[in-house]
């Protein structure tokens, strides 16, 4: 077989380029698009069969999109492909998004954030430093509760391994209804009433497309629990930034735990927010590391580059993506 081009668009560190190299250079060429001067950035895409990318926007010289008249496959290393200018690509592109690549360490953070609320363990920490010691207050149990998990993939599966064994009850929400997991129940959106009025968890891992962006408005969030808990570890924009704000004000037992936000310094720019959240006692939030483990950047190139060799190999890549969820 022919061998084929990939550019690499973002900048590669020494021992992603060593895994690139380890898992395709019996098939493939390479150009890390960043080690070149600026002025040389933009023939390789002319001659690229296949990219692999953090983000477009930024890593892309002016005039690429015009050059991609070989380009098959965008292979994403963000699992996210929401901040992707999907309009902008030739329509022979697919893309890939780098599916549950981070899911295990992002699970841990959504145990870690469930149990902190349930423990109520910043609360108490706060009220020790202030020499308050709380000892008779109640803590809550997760044995017997219900965990809805919207978005039942790689990180929603990773999820409800991690729960399970704590006794924890999983709902599953996906695209198809079905799964081969052992939950107590499985539905699409369509049941999004139901199984957020069981819910005593809700766990938001979406893809943030066109059906799920402000999924999460007044409406739904009214059908969750007074005590319920919200944990976002997807994106900001699946839940309504004001109803969420008023929904914590107004029902002091419901808690969110946010790792995703609405305006993020990767995304935005800067990380700001259009409601005081940290004005109230019942958020606890974490700056989008879910993810962020030693070694998690190395293990999600290294699934990246095994999705490109199945194109290689001319198996279907995992993670494509329809285009028509997110353009427009």
């Amino acid at each position: 077989m022919p061998r084929q081009h990939i550019v690499v668009t973002y900048r590669a560190t020494d021992e992603e380029k060593a895994l690139i190299a380890s898992t395709l250079a019996d098939r493939a060429d390479f150009t890390f698009l960043k080690d070149l001067p600026r002025r040389d950035r933009l023939a390789p895409f002319g001659k690229a069969d296949a990219l692999i990318s953090w983000f477009p926007a930024r890593e892309y010289p002016e005039g690429a999109y015009g050059l991609m008249k070989n380009v098959r496959l965008l292979q994403m290393v963000s699992a996210g492909v929401d901040h992707v200018d999907i309009d902008l690509l030739p329509a022979h592109v697919r893309i890939a998004a780098n599916v549950g690549a981070y899911a295990q360490p992002m699970a841990e953070h959504v145990l870690a954030m469930i149990l902190a609320v349930y423990k109520r363990l910043p609360w108490k920490h706060a009220k020790l430093a202030a020499g308050e010691f709380d000892q008779l207050s109640l803590n809550r149990t997760l044995r017997g509760s219900v965990c809805a998990i919207l978005g039942y993939g790689g990180i929603g599966k990773a999820v409800a391994d991690i729960l399970r064994p704590l006794g924890v009850r999983i709902h599953a929400v996906n695209s198809t209804g079905t799964t081969d997991q052992d939950v107590e129940f499985v539905g699409t959106l369509t049941d999004l009433e139901a199984v957020l009025r069981a819910a005593d968890i809700v766990v938001v891992s979406l893809a943030l497309n066109r059906s799920t962006r402000g999924l999460l408005g007044r409406r739904q969030l009214a059908w969750m629990k007074d005590d319920a808990l919200l944990v976002n570890v997807a994106r900001g924009d699946i839940v309504d930034e004001e109803a969420l704000y008023e929904r914590l004000k107004t029902h002091p037992a419901f808690t969110a735990a946010i790792d995703a936000w609405w305006s993020e310094p990767l995304r935005n720019d800067a990380f700001r927010l259009d409601h005081p959240f940290f004005d109230l006692p019942n958020v606890l939030g974490s700056p989008h590391n879910s993810a962020m483990v030693p070694g998690a950047l190395a293990e999600g190139m290294a699934r990246a580059a095994d999705n490109v060799l199945r194109f290689l190999d001319g198996k279907e890549p995992k993670g494509i993506v329809r285009r028509e969820d997110y353009a427009g």
